[in-house]
C-alpha cells in the first residue's frame, strides 16, 4: 500500500495543467449503455474511479478499447443488445458513483438488478431519490438481499420534484426520462457542471433535453431503448474540485501557481473566498492564476457548503487546512453530507486547533502546522491532509493514499513539478 512523504515549508511555484473530471466522467460513461453505436472518449482521466466504471461496463458485456495518448486517455466503448442488465456487489462496491448504472440498464433492456452500492463513508447518501424516479418513471422497483431491482415494460414521462438538490439523483433522472415515452418536468434539479455535461452529451446522442444549467429540466423522451449515438468524440471538462484544490495549495504555501486548463467560472465561489482572504487571483483564457505571495497574514473567511453555485462540499476539507493557519478564527458549515468531518482528526495531529459540533466547526488558525504520520480517510480528506503536509513544518507521512488516487491523476508528480518535496512510497 503506497503512502506520501511530504517535507513542509516550501512554496508552491509554477504552472500546473488540471486533467478531465473525475464527476463528469462517471455517469458519462454510464450514459455510453444507451448507445446504439460506439461511444468515444477522447480525455478520460486516469484514476481508479474511472477504472472502476470502465470495469464495470466490460463485465456486463461491454465492448472497451483504451489507449494512453500523451497524458489523455482515450476509450471506444460499445455497448451490445447481447449485455447483461446484472451488476453484481463485485463490481460495484467500491463506488458509490457505480449507482448511476442502474437507470441506463433499465431503459435500456426494461429491467435492471443493481447492488446496493458501496463507496467513502462520509455519509449514508441513500439511494431513495434514484428509486423515486424509477418508480415516478413507471417502473415498478424492489430491494431485497442487498439489491435493487427495477423493471418496467415501458418508462413514461411524468413530473419529478426533488425534496433536495441530489446530483446523482438528477443525473438518473436524465438518463432515464430521455429514453422514455411523452415529456418528463423535473424540477429542483443539480445545475452542477458535470450535469450540465451529462446533458449536453445526451443530447449529442439524439435525447432532447432542455433547460441544461436552471432549476427545472424538460426532457422529451425519444421513446426508444437506445440513441443514435454521439456524432463526434466526447471531450470531458476539467475537473473543477482539482483546480479547487490546486489553488488552495497555492495559497496556503505562500506561492504562485497558474492554473491552466481550467474553468474558473466552475469554481467562482472560491476564487472570491480566496480573495476575500488577502489572495490575488487573476483570470487567464485558459485558466486563473493564484498569487500569494505578498501574504503575511490569512485573513481568516467562513464558509457553508451548498449546491453549485454554492461552496463545493468537495472543496470544504481542503478550505479548512487552509483555514487552519489563518490569523483569527473562522466557521465553517457543511450542508451537503453529513460525517463530512473526519479529517479533523487527523488535522488535529499536524497541530490545527479545530472544534466541532454537528455540522459547524470552528476553526482557529494557528501560527503555523508541525509534521506527523497521518491517515487518510476518503478521498476529499486525503487532499486536505496533503495541504496540510504542505504547509506544515518538517516531514508529514500520509497513509492510505488509495483515497487519493481515485481522484486526483498523479498528484505527487504535479506538486513536485511545482517545487513541493513529496515522495510515493510503498509499505
Amino acid at each position: 500500500m503506497d503512502y506520501l512523504v511530504i517535507e513542509g515549508s516550501r512554496p508552491l511555484n509554477g504552472t500546473v495543467e488540471i486533467s478531465a473530471s473525475k464527476n463528469a466522467a462517471l455517469p458519462m460513461i454510464m450514459a455510453a449503455i444507451l448507445s446504439e453505436n460506439e461511444v468515444i472518449f477522447s480525455n478520460l482521466p486516469r484514476l481508479t474511479d474511472v477504472d472502476f466504471a470502465i470495469r464495470i461496463l466490460v463485465e456486463l458485456g461491454g465492448k472497451v478499447s483504451m489507449n494512453r495518448e500523451g497524458d489523455h486517455l482515450t476509450a471506444k466503448i460499445k455497448f451490445p443488445d447481447s449485455a447483461s442488465f446484472v451488476a453484481p456487489y463485485e463490481l460495484v462496491r467500491k463506488m458509490r458513483a457505480s449507482i448511476s448504472v442502474l437507470g441506463p440498464l433499465l431503459a435500456r433492456f426494461g429491467k435492471a438488478k443493481v447492488s446496493l452500492p458501496g463507496g467513502c463513508a462520509i455519509g449514508s447518501r441513500p439511494v431513495d431519490l434514484h428509486i423515486m424516479v424509477m418508480e415516478k418513471l413507471g417502473a415498478k422497483v424492489t430491494v431485497e438481499e442487498g439489491y435493487i431491482f427495477a423493471e418496467a415494460e415501458k418508462l413514461k414521462g411524468t413530473e419529478i420534484v426533488f425534496p433536495f438538490v441530489s446530483v446523482g439523483a438528477t443525473q438518473a433522472a436524465i438518463m432515464t426520462a430521455a429514453m422514455a415515452e411523452g415529456v418528463s418536468v423535473i424540477r429542483n434539479v443539480s445545475m452542477e457542471p458535470e450535469t450540465v455535461e451529462l446533458g449536453k452529451m445526451l443530447n449529442d446522442m439524439g435525447a432532447k433535453i432542455d433547460g441544461l444549467g436552471t432549476e427545472t429540466l424538460t426532457i422529451h423522451g425519444v421513446n426508444k431503448r437506445t440513441l443514435p449515438g454521439p456524432k463526434s468524440p466526447i471531450s470531458v471538462i476539467p475537473d473543477r474540485i482539482e483546480a479547487g484544490t490546486f489553488a488552495v495549495a497555492a495559497a496556503a504555501t505562500r506561492g504562485r501557481v497558474e492554473v491552466k486548463n481550467a474553468v474558473a467560472e466552475h469554481i467562482e465561489i472560491l476564487l472570491y473566498n480566496l480573495r476575500e482572504s488577502g489572495v490575488i487571483v487573476e483570470n487567464t483564457k485558459d485558466g486563473f492564476i493564484v498569487d500569494a505571495r505578498h501574504l503575511k497574514k490569512i485573513k481568516p473567511v467562513d464558509i457553508i457548503t451548498s449546491p453549485y453555485p454554492g461552496f463545493p462540499t468537495d472543496l470544504q476539507a481542503q478550505w479548512m487546512a487552509y483555514m487552519s493557519i489563518a490569523d483569527g478564527t473562522s466557521t465553517i458549515s457543511e450542508k451537503i453530507f453529513e460525517n463530512r468531518f473526519i479529517h479533523i482528526g487527523e488535522l488535529f495531529r499536524l497541530g490545527a486547533r479545530i472544534k466541532y459540533s454537528g455540522n459547524k466547526a470552528t476553526v482557529q488558525g494557528v501560527e503555523r502546522l508541525k509534521g506527523a504520520p497521518v491517515m487518510a480517510t476518503d478521498l476529499r480528506a486525503s487532499a486536505s491532509l496533503v495541504i496540510g503536509g504542505l504547509i506544515a513544518e518538517g516531514t508529514t507521512e500520509i497513509h492510505r493514499v488509495y483515497h487519493i488516487d481515485r481522484g486526483y491523476e498523479r498528484i505527487d508528480q504535479k506538486l513536485t513539478a511545482l517545487g513541493a518535496k513529496i515522495v510515493r512510497n510503498r509499505e
